[in-house]
């Protein structure tokens, strides 16, 4: 190291410690200290960030959907899944938010079912050919099926009020054996197009918040749809996987209720098909949201409060012997719940552009690896509701992954978990908030609980694997406000090898961030094919410096760095 880049560091390092002296955990005034032990292996590193969903299918094989798609496969050594509603909703196929169709069921002018797997074959295409899987979800109720059809098709907007996407695709069946037969047919359609084998790596699972408004009916009704529709399913395909209910959380009294029930009548209730105890459940689902607020101009985020959700599920899960060892997906899990809602008309999603959105995503991920193995639970998946909307002004705000077909910065913290894998491994961090503290509930907006201390939570995720090993660094905090970068000592232990190649990826505001830089574009509504270019590539994962080649010395190495509030790096070591 040069004596000016020393006296770099040394300035940067006295700004840091003067401006963080006290915090709510008695932070000390020098750099982070971040110990990894890659001996030290704590659990296998399941790929739940490998997991993605939407509302819309129909924008599954749009231009920019299609190529979203395509770098969410690449990201991954591991096969991505995709979740989508509206798979057997009634319509024409046309896309709008919240909506989408297939017209798989209808029947004809005698009442005989009528199947038409264009559409659906359309959107599964898609996801097959970029070798992803599908979390498919037997959703929703065809028109010629429901109970109250009319209204049916809606027509929501950003701004309206929510309550206007209930139409007549939530309520129950008028028929359970025709929906039990639809999903047969579904099923073995899929068998017949894709092949055994294909189809069984796939998860299936029905409906969607049963719990709220999504369902019109009651839980029994809804467990009687759930008999049927694993009879059904079953019938055409013996080795399917299937589960759900994907309820809207774990803390809430309605779906507290309604997971117990459900999950007590798959254990012991009586079977509405068969007449037999008990229904088969191949997996368990629910949902987990934070809730962002403003304060004044500023937005707050609320982690602690989607990892309570997570939590409080988990809880329940573990109680039942017969299924607490069953795989779980957290069928979304995302800061909030409207992910089109912009935020021209919710302020508070003003987050989604920025690093905001990379940081609580890298910290959370972390606590949701932290809870399965705290309440001994076997968690394989937590999807992010968060995909693209296809021709809509640049950086709206949406929840999406990318705008236009310009990756928005939050992607880059999957590109780097898929730079991650195999065992996690004990990383420990003296400004890393604990479980306990970011669980701990928020009320009126006030500094107690999640992460919202006097200082930031500069935590660490890490893994070795065969060949590499890795270790994610995050600076998150709540609030989103600007803040000195942050001094990062990160001591590296347990490397068996004498010498290694070292790549540190990097999300902040100078790197892997298109939004920053349309912003200094003059953030135009019509960029230019060279400013699109431009674009495309500071949306990709961006590295800082080269890679290079480090001798080790006795097993241990320390990297030092310079972490900006809100960024993510990771440090990779390959051999």
């Amino acid at each position: 190291m040069s004596f000016q880049i020393k006296s770099i560091f040394t300035i940067l390092f006295t700004l840091q410690a003067v401006a963080f002296h006290q915090n709510a955990r008695s932070q000390s005034t020098t750099a982070a200290n971040i110990q990894v032990d890659f001996n030290n292996e704590k659990a296998k590193m399941n790929p739940i960030w490998a997991w993605f969903g939407y509302d819309e299918p129909n924008y599954t094989y749009m231009k920019d959907g299609k190529k979203l798609l395509s770098e969410l496969a690449a990201l991954s050594p591991v096969p991505v899944y995709v979740r989508a509603h509206n798979l057997l909703t009634s319509g024409n196929g046309e896309a709008a938010f919240k909506w989408g169709s297939t017209n798989a069921y209808t029947e004809d002018a005698n009442g005989k079912p009528v199947y038409n797997w264009k559409i659906m074959d359309s959107i599964m295409d898609t996801y097959i050919q970029r070798g992803m899987k599908p979390l498919a979800e037997f959703s929703f109720m065809p028109e010629a099926l429901s109970t109250k059809p009319q209204p049916y098709r809606h027509t929501w907007q950003p701004g309206q009020p929510y309550s206007n996407i209930n139409t007549g695709w939530r309520f129950p069946p008028k028929d359970y054996k025709k929906w039990g037969d639809l999903c047969f047919e579904w099923v073995r359609h899929s068998v017949e197009r894709y092949g055994e084998k294909e189809v069984e790596s796939w998860y299936w699972e029905l409906w969607n918040e049963p719990d709220a408004a999504y369902w019109g009916g009651t839980v029994e009704e809804f467990n009687k749809l759930y008999d049927y529709t694993v009879d059904g399913a079953t019938r055409a395909l013996p080795s399917i996987r299937i589960g759900g209910p994907h309820v809207t959380g774990g803390i809430s009294p309605a779906a507290t209720r309604f997971l117990k029930t459900f999950l007590e009548h798959c254990i012991s209730g009586t079977n509405y098909v068969t007449g037999k105890t008990g229904t088969r459940i191949d997996f368990i689902g629910f949902h987990a949201k934070g809730s962002p607020s403003l304060v004044g101009n500023m937005v707050r985020m609320n982690a602690g409060l989607q990892l309570r959700q997570i939590e409080g599920a988990f809880k329940i899960i573990a109680s039942y012997p017969q299924i607490k060892n069953l795989p779980i997906v957290i069928g979304e899990s995302d800061p909030e719940g409207c992910a089109a809602c912009g935020m021209t008309t919710n302020p508070s999603n003003a987050y989604r552009n920025g690093t905001m959105y990379s940081s609580y995503t890298a910290a959370t991920f972390a606590r949701k690896y932290e809870l399965a193995q705290k309440l001994g639970v076997n968690l394989i998946g937590a999807v992010s509701w968060s995909f693209e909307f296809e021709d809509q002004p640049w950086f709206h705000g949406f929840r999406d992954l990318a705008t236009n077909g310009v990756d928005k910065p939050v992607l880059n913290v999957f590109r780097m978990y898929g730079k991650m894998g195999g065992m996690l491994v004990e990383a420990k961090s003296d400004r890393m908030y604990s479980l306990d503290s970011a669980l701990v509930p928020t009320a009126n907006n006030s500094n107690r609980g999640s992460f919202r201390g006097a200082a930031t939570d500069i935590g660490a995720l890490a893994s070795k694997d065969k060949k590499s090993s890795a270790v994610m660094v995050w600076n998150y905090h709540d609030d989103d406000k600007q803040g000195p970068a942050e001094n990062v000592s990160l001591t590296l232990n347990g490397i068996s090898k004498k010498k290694v190649t070292m790549t540190q990826y990097r999300i902040d505001g100078e790197h892997s961030n298109s939004y920053e830089v349309w912003k200094k574009m003059g953030s135009p509504q019509n960029p230019s094919p060279d400013q699109i270019d431009q674009l495309e590539k500071a949306g990709k994962l961006q590295t800082i410096g080269s890679p290079q080649v480090m001798k080790i010395t006795n097993n241990t190495t320390t990297v030092q760095m310079t972490l900006p509030r809100q960024a993510v790096a990771l440090i990779k070591l390959d051999w």
